[in-house]
Order: C-alpha cells, then structure tokens, then sequence
C-alpha cells in the first residue's frame, strides 16, 4: 500500500502570518505549556528527561583546515522535546550560532523548528524559528508579570537592549495595565536610543536612556534581564527596592543576599535540577554554573545557604493555584528562566495548525511511497 507523507513549510513571512507577533496569543500558549511540565507531561532530552539539549561546541585549535574552531557565541544546539496536552506532537529545536554573524547580514543565531508525528516519526511540519524562538522567549517573562507582578506596576527597566528584550518587553508590557515608563539601559548607548526609539514607535509608552545601572534599576517596579552572556551584569541588592519583580531571561550577577531575600520561582524547577546534575557529570561544577542562569543560586544551595531546589517552586505550580506566588505588595519576587524546548513546540505547533486552517504555507513531499519499507 502507497503512503505519501508530505509536511509543511513555513517561512518567516509565513510565520508572521500565522500569528508569530501575537504577544497575548504566545503568552497563553507559553501558559498552558507550564501547565503541562508541572503535571510532567513532557519529555526533553537526556538521561532526566529535562536537558536543555546536546551542543557542538568546536574546538579551540584542529589539525583539520576546514573544521570551526572556538568562537564567541559559536555552536550549534539540538533541543528535542515531546509535549503532551492537547499538543501531542514531537519536535525539535535546531539552531547555528555565531557572533561574527551581524557582520555577513545575518542575525547571531540562525534557527529552525521540526514538528513531527508521535508514533510515527513522519515530518508534520519545518518553519523558520527566529521570530518563534524570540516570541517564546519574551512570552514566558510575560507569563510571569501576569501572575507575580504587582498589578499597580508604572516603571519597568530593560537591562540589555537587544532583540531579546524587545520581545519580553513586548509581552510584559500587555500584562501591566499601569505601566507608565520604560527605562533602557545598556553597556552601548547606541543601542539602548535604538530600543527606546523602538518601543515608543511599537509600544507608545514615554521613557529614557538611562546609563547608570544604578539609577536605572532604583526606580523599577519591574526588572527585566536579558543582557549578554559574553558581559553579565552585576546590580546590586541595595539598588532594588521592596516589591520589586525581577523576570531574569539572561545572566545578572547581584550580592547574596538578594537570592536570598527574594522569593524565587522558576520556570520548571526540574530543568534547573538537570542542570545542577549535569554541572555533577562534569566534573567542573563551579565552571559549569559560570555557564547557566541560575548558577549563582545552585551555589548558595550547595553552600547550605538556601533551600535545595527540590523545596522550590514551579510556575506551573502557582498557575495551578497548588503554591502562592506574589503575595503582598511588598515581596521581591525573582522569576529565573533558562529556556525549554517545550515552548518552541507548543508555539510551533499553534503556527502550524493556524497555518493548516488558513492556507498559511507551503506542503512540500517527503515522498509519494517510500523506496524502503
């Protein structure tokens, strides 16, 4: 019997289509993804089910002319995941990454999404990811200011003012009914005029440059971090106020004292658990958290100094209403993130089925009867 498999394409334009830059949509999605890893109903990679997936990472020096050698920002990255729900769909999350790239025209990563079948394996569809990935990523920050932020928030800072934070402001922004003023700081002032440009132009709320991180951050009911991993920044406690929100998508190095002051919740608590045991695994422990969001937090943990991770709290687990998030004014909650493959399948798979249900794309044939059987 014949059995042809066809799957669908979807382009940048394609994706944007469909829905990509639909801030609340992505957040509800993301929503109803953390939902699904706090009942455990997803699979990542790895021997615990939650590795943030398997990189190649080049050598410093090879005998061989045409392999890469060691760069800033320079890998490539498989993250794998199955999500469960009304998703029931595999997929995967594939991307190149340099930092030479901006030079050639080219963003630093270059990404793709596969969704495939469960059972069968068979492409369901293949679509460009960088505005997928970049809209996940702000959605999940956008998830947490809806349900830890203070509703009365009027000032959020942006510390880091590249494409990353444009989108977490751009779903933060629509969680915030009070919000009145943008502050932008970056270590380039260039590009932190480009981003208040930017948001005043998309999002028409008034803000200012503001180069000194300590002013930047004193004023800020909101805080959100996605600053370079290659220059993490350091704010410290005593700048923060009480109440504050932190939504860290990016590295922020702060005094002791903050972690341990704040209550902290966490995209999946699990994933961050993997971390800790791959840092175990390899050998370099300290050089491994240096690597990982939430490094500094998984050394006071080891220290004794605060609770282990298996006391802590999961987002899924306040949506659920199953543990408090924010509750008074007065908290300094801190919401860490570290990214999850999950959120690039749950958000390409709504793509693909609003595509499918409205002419979006491409079908493209794996073939008409497969040569081997």
């Amino acid at each position: 019997m014949a059995h042809k498999t066809e799957f669908l394409y979807l382009s940048e334009k394609d994706t944007i289509e469909a829905g990509v830059l639909n801030a609340e949509k992505c957040i509800d999605n993301a929503e109803e993804v953390f939902t699904l890893l706090s009942k455990g109903d997803y699979l990542m990679g790895g021997s615990n089910h939650n590795s943030h997936g398997l990189g190649l990472v080049f050598p410093k020096e090879s005998p061989f002319p045409n392999m890469p050698v060691a760069g800033p920002d320079r890998r490539f990255v498989a993250m794998p995941a199955y999500l469960g729900g009304r998703f029931d769909v595999c997929g995967n999350k594939w991307y190149g990454s340099n930092a030479e790239n901006p030079k050639k025209g080219l963003p630093r990563s270059v990404l793709t999404v596969t969704l495939n079948d469960k059972d069968t394996g068979e492409p369901l569809a293949f679509m460009s990811a960088n505005l997928l990935s970049a809209a996940r990523t702000g959605a999940v920050p956008g998830v947490a200011a809806r349900h830890l932020a203070r509703k009365d928030s009027e000032v959020i800072t942006v510390l880091g003012c590249g494409q990353i934070n444009r989108s977490c402001l751009r779903s933060i922004a629509t969680q915030l009914p009070n919000l009145k003023k943008v502050i932008c700081y970056d270590i380039f002032e260039a590009a932190a005029k480009k981003f208040l440009d930017w948001e005043k132009q998309e999002l028409g709320i008034d803000g200012e440059v503001i180069l000194d991180l300590e002013a930047a951050v004193k004023e800020a009911d909101v805080i959100t971090v996605a600053a370079s991993r290659l220059k993490p920044l350091y704010v410290k406690d005593e700048w923060m106020k009480e109440g504050v929100t932190v939504l860290i998508t990016g590295p922020m190095q702060t005094d002791d004292s903050f972690w341990m002051r704040s209550k902290l919740i966490y995209d999946n608590v699990r994933l961050h658990e993997a971390y800790v045991q791959e840092a175990v695994e390899s050998g370099d422990i300290a050089g491994y958290y240096k690597g990982v969001i939430g490094g500094p937090i998984y050394t006071l943990i080891d220290a004794g100094k605060m609770p282990p991770l298996a006391n802590s709290t999961s987002i899924g687990e306040v949506i659920l209403g199953e543990k408090p998030g924010r509750q008074n004014d007065f908290e300094r909650v801190t919401f860490v993130a570290c990214g999850m493959a999950t959120f690039d399948v749950g958000l390409g798979y709504d793509l693909y089925k609003t595509a499918v249900e409205n002419g979006i794309g491409t079908m493209l044939t794996l073939w008409d009867d497969p040569y081997q059987k």
